[in-house]
């Protein structure tokens, strides 16, 4: 890993920068399929969308 290194601020900024992007990377898969099975999940159990901004579900039709 010597070969690696950062020598300078700029080095280690890079470094950082692209340690960040494969995170984010990483984890936007994992986030995605999450939000489709709770998608998935709630429209199975018949609940609608959420509507407006105060968040309050739609009423269900019995």
């Amino acid at each position: 890993m010597a070969e690696t290194d950062p020598k300078t601020m700029q080095d280690l900024t890079l470094v950082v920068q692209t340690l960040l992007q494969q995170i984010i990377d990483d984890m936007s898969s994992p986030i995605d399929d999450l939000e489709r099975n709770i998608t998935d999940l709630m429209i199975q159990a018949g609940v609608e969308e959420l509507e407006g901004e105060n968040k309050i579900p739609a009423t269900r039709k019995s």
